[in-house]
């Protein structure tokens, strides 16, 4: 009954319970959930919505996108963007213009190497169309006769 990554998911769950020093019981009224439901999913034999997932980072106040990734329902690069974009839309040092610009060119960027992914382009660091077309600095011109 248990699927992939489930097992991995209710290990988890135990050890961050543990560590927030909470009983099953504890987190199981703090999320909202059922004793015995939750005890499932930690056993592994229950695959929780992602609605129950969210609960239970609240209550043991972890990121719910790496339960998601741990459940299988988001994957590693996805987990990695939303947590690039919480972390933006959370800095108080810039306004909210500042961060949708930010945004707007991190998207910009993530689209670009995907395209150049996607054609197999490798993409190296180097000059910009400004700088290709500059001669180099101690490039000397050659004699005119």
């Amino acid at each position: 009954m248990a699927s992939l990554n489930v097992g991995n998911l209710g290990d988890y769950l135990r050890e961050q319970r543990r560590t927030a020093q909470l009983s099953l019981r504890q987190l199981a009224e703090a999320a909202g959930v059922s004793n015995p439901y939750l005890s499932q999913i930690e056993r592994g034999l229950r695959k929780p919505s992602a609605e129950v997932l969210q609960q239970v980072a609240k209550a043991l106040r972890i990121s719910a996108e790496t339960l998601y990734v741990r459940a299988g329902i988001l994957d590693e690069k996805e987990r990695e963007e939303l947590e690039t974009r919480a972390v933006i839309l959370a800095d108080p040092s810039i306004n909210e213009r500042q961060k949708q610009v930010l945004l707007q060119i991190y998207d910009s960027f993530r689209k670009e190497n995907a395209a150049e992914a996607a054609s197999g382009a490798v993409s190296e660091p180097g000059p910009g169309p400004a700088q290709a077309s500059a001669p180099a600095p101690d490039a000397e011109e050659p004699p005119s006769s």
